[in-house]
């Protein structure tokens, strides 16, 4: 499977979804002669009427972006005295009811919930960590602290200091404080030097010195480590994901290889999570909804493209078979049919 992640020719020139803020890639768009309050109207008569009418609640619900979303949970407040998404949990339930809150939910919120989620309850969900903070760009991460901030009145490194530890904790700390350099200049020397200190702290010595890594891959530019990556490349023979692979184990070699696939691709390593959550026994819906839902205006186009490339699929034919019923019919609305994206 890494040799997928091996190709680091056309690296360089690729724009990346950690630093582009454009809506152009994603599959659902805003709807031109939009009116929240016919929608909301629309909305109401699904629901109220006898039996409600999935289909017309997933046709609206797709078919807006975001923030015309928000309009429409406006307008059908100030109609029915009521919350769109408390009438929608009345209504459906399961996978369906979630991925139709989960569209009624501002980004950074619904990031929001997702990591209160993963801290909450026994045990901390990891892999819902490591994917929100390696593949979220620093503003996205501020929005999500503020966001954190306003629903619970805490600190969010500071609860996510309590919820993890070691090295583990040392990186999600500084990927959640959103520090990352934004600067697209790449400068090559440093490329060299970092590449080097890399290999010095891990192929070359006895033990590794995970700190160089956690400080390098956390703190570059997406542009820097991208030249880094292949100066690494040309120092130690392998690449820098096949070396922290063979150095280290556990939660940290988790993270650092998503950050790694992250800088190189963040649409490939969300088809890839896309099709781990659907391979084997059951579905991971709340994964399936989370991503094909956070990335409906931001990538999605390009995640479908990498999807196919890797798994020689479609990502519309995987959905289309891991899933059913309005759950099902949905996620295919939001995925857009190939060709018709």
């Amino acid at each position: 499977m890494s040799s997928v992640w091996d190709d680091l020719d056309l690296l360089l020139d690729s724009p990346s979804s950690l630093t582009v803020t454009s809506t152009a890639r994603g599959t659902v768009k805003e709807k031109p002669g939009f009116n929240p309050t016919e929608d909301a109207a629309a909305l109401r008569k699904a629901i109220e009427g006898i039996g409600t009418t999935e289909k017309t609640i997933i046709e609206i619900l797709t078919q807006r972006s975001n923030a015309q979303r928000q309009l429409i949970c406006k307008a059908y407040q100030e109609a029915t005295g009521r919350t769109l998404s408390d009438d929608l949990e009345g209504d459906t339930h399961g996978a369906f009811e979630d991925v139709l809150v989960a569209l009624l939910t501002p980004p950074a919120k619904f990031d929001c919930q997702e990591f209160i989620r993963a801290i909450k309850g026994a045990g901390t969900n990891e892999s819902v960590l490591k994917e929100l903070f390696a593949s979220r760009s620093n503003s996205q991460i501020k929005a999500l602290s503020d966001a954190y901030l306003a629903e619970t009145g805490r600190s969010l490194i500071h609860d996510l200091q309590s919820e993890v530890s070691g090295d583990f904790e040392t990186t999600l700390v500084l990927l959640a404080e959103g520090k990352r350099d934004e600067s697209t200049n790449v400068d090559a020397a440093k490329a060299k030097e970092d590449a080097k200190i890399l290999y010095e702290a891990g192929e070359k010595k006895w033990g590794t010195d995970e700190s160089k890594f956690i400080n390098i891959l956390c703190r570059r530019s997406v542009p820097q480590l991208r030249q880094t990556l292949v100066e690494y490349k040309a120092v130690s023979g392998k690449t820098l994901q096949e070396s922290i692979e063979k150095e280290m184990s556990g939660r940290l070699e988790d993270i650092l290889v998503a950050i790694v696939k992250c800088v190189k691709s963040v649409p490939a390593y969300f088809a890839e999570r896309l099709y781990k959550s659907m391979k084997g026994a059951g579905t991971t819906e709340s994964t399936l909804t989370r991503i094909i839902v956070c990335r409906s205006e931001i990538d999605l186009q390009d995640i479908k493209a990498e999807y196919k490339k890797l798994f020689g699929c479609s990502l519309y034919s995987a959905i289309e078979s891991e899933t059913s019923g309005d759950y099902r019919q949905t996620l295919l609305k939001i995925c857009g049919e190939d060709g018709k994206a």
